[in-house]
C-alpha cells in the first residue's frame, strides 16, 4: 500500500524479519513516540537492547502480525494485529489492533489511517468478522482517526492507564465490524 500525501511518500508494510536498519529505525520512532507520550504503553523509553528484544519477538510470534509505516522510505510508525489463541473460540470472530504508533515528527501525513486500513484488510482477508482497539482517553487525534473510521466505541475504563508523570487517565474501548452484519467465525474453524 502505497500513498502520496503531500510531497512525502508514505507507505506500509507487513514485517517478516527486521534487518539491522529496520530495527534502528522502529526502535527510534517508537522512541520519539514514547517520549511524546505516544501511547505505545512504556512510560520512558527502555534500554535499547529491550526493545529489540521484544520487536524481534513480535516478528515471532504466532498469531501476531508486525505492520511498519514508512515516510519517505524511513520507518516512521508501527501496528499490530493480534489473533485470538487457538482454545478461545468464542471470541474467534474478533482481531485487536493494538500497540500502534506513528513518531511525532511523521503525524500529518495519514500514515496512522494507513497503518489502521493496512490491519483491517488483513484482518479481512483471514476472514475476522471484527476488530477490537482500545486508546487512552489522552490520545484525541487516534480517537479521531478512529471513529472518523468507523470504529464504535463501546465502553471506558476510568482507571485505564497510568501516564508518566503518575497521573491515571481513563480509556476507550471500541471496535468496527469488518464483515457483513453479523461476524463469521473465521476460516471456518
Amino acid at each position: 500500500m502505497e500513498a502520496m500525501t503531500d510531497t512525502a511518500k508514505t507507505e506500509v508494510k507487513i514485517a517478516e524479519s527486521l534487518d539491522g536498519r529496520e530495527m534502528i529505525e522502529l526502535c527510534d520512532a517508537t522512541v520519539a513516540a514514547i517520549e511524546d507520550g505516544g501511547g505505545f504503553g512504556w512510560l520512558t523509553p527502555p534500554p535499547r537492547q529491550v526493545m529489540e528484544s521484544y520487536y524481534g519477538g513480535v516478528v515471532l510470534v504466532p498469531g501476531r502480525t508486525l505492520f511498519l509505516g514508512f515516510l519517505d522510505g524511513v520507518i516512521a510508525g508501527s501496528a499490530q494485529l493480534t489473533r485470538p489463541t487457538r482454545n478461545n473460540e468464542a471470541q474467534a470472530a474478533a482481531c485487536t489492533l493494538m500497540s500502534a504508533f506513528v513518531a511525532p515528527w511523521a503525524r500529518g501525513h495519514g500514515l496512522a489511517r494507513e497503518l489502521t486500513e493496512a490491519v483491517e484488510a488483513q484482518a479481512r482477508e483471514e476472514g475476522f468478522g471484527m476488530i477490537n482497539l482500545d486508546v487512552r482517553e489522552t490520545q484525541k487525534a487516534a480517537i479521531h482517526v478512529y471513529e472518523s473510521m468507523g470504529y464504535v466505541q463501546w465502553g471506558t475504563h476510568p482507571l485505564y492507564a497510568r501516564l508518566a508523570d503518575g497521573s491515571i487517565v481513563p480509556g476507550r474501548f471500541y471496535y468496527k465490524l469488518l464483515i457483513g452484519e453479523s461476524p463469521e467465525t473465521p476460516n471456518g474453524e
